[in-house]
C-alpha cells in the first residue's frame, strides 16, 4: 500500500512541479513555454453562458516564435471570431513583444512584463478624446494543464484595472 502512496505522490509532484517553479528559475526566452500546446477554453459570456473555444500553441522559426492560432467555438456573441498572434522574446533588448491579428481586422501590438509569477502582455493608445487607454493579458495560475487568462483595461493610467475577459484554459487529453 505504500507504494501506491508514493508513486501518487511522485505524479503529484511532478504535475505541479510547474506551477511551483520560480519564474527567476526560468530563462527569460522561455517565460511563455508554458503555454505551447492544445487547449480547451471555457469562460461566461456576457449573457451568462458559457462560452468554449480552442487555442493551438506551437513555437516555429527556429524555437524562436511563439504562434497562437485563437478559435470561438461556441458562444452566440463572437461567432466565427478567430485570431492569430505570434510573441517573440527580443535578446537584445530583453524584452517580450506580441502581434495579435483577427477576422475582425484587429491589429494589436504589445509588450510583455513579468510581475511575480504572473506573465503579462500590454499595451496602450489614445482615443480620438485624447484619453490614454491601457489594456493588459495577464496569464496566471499556471500549472502545467491549465492556467488563467484575463483581458484587462485601465483608463487612469493603471491605478484600477476593469476585467474584461476570463478565460479558462485547459491543455486537451
Amino acid at each position: 500500500m505504500k507504494k501506491y502512496w508514493v508513486i501518487i505522490l511522485v505524479l503529484f509532484i511532478n504535475n505541479n512541479s510547474f506551477a511551483q517553479t520560480n519564474i527567476k528559475k526560468i530563462e527569460p526566452e522561455k517565460y511563455f513555454d508554458f503555454w505551447i500546446g492544445e487547449w480547451d477554453l471555457i469562460w461566461q459570456t456576457v449573457d451568462n453562458k458559457t462560452g468554449e473555444g480552442e487555442n493551438y500553441i506551437s513555437k516555429r522559426l527556429n524555437d524562436h516564435v511563439i504562434e497562437e492560432n485563437f478559435k470561438v467555438i461556441n458562444d452566440d456573441n463572437m461567432k466565427g471570431f478567430v485570431g492569430k498572434s505570434w510573441s517573440v522574446y527580443n535578446k537584445n533588448n530583453q524584452t517580450w513583444y506580441q502581434t495579435w491579428v483577427d477576422n475582425q481586422g484587429s491589429y494589436l501590438d504589445f509588450i510583455g512584463e513579468i510581475d511575480g509569477n504572473k506573465r503579462i502582455f500590454k499595451r496602450e493608445f489614445t482615443l480620438s478624446n485624447g484619453r490614454l487607454v491601457k489594456q493588459r493579458m495577464v496569464f496566471y495560475n499556471i500549472k502545467k494543464d491549465s492556467f488563467t487568462w484575463d483581458w484587462e483595461s485601465s483608463m487612469d493610467n493603471e491605478k484600477t484595472w476593469d476585467l474584461k475577459w476570463r478565460i479558462f484554459y485547459s491543455r486537451k487529453k
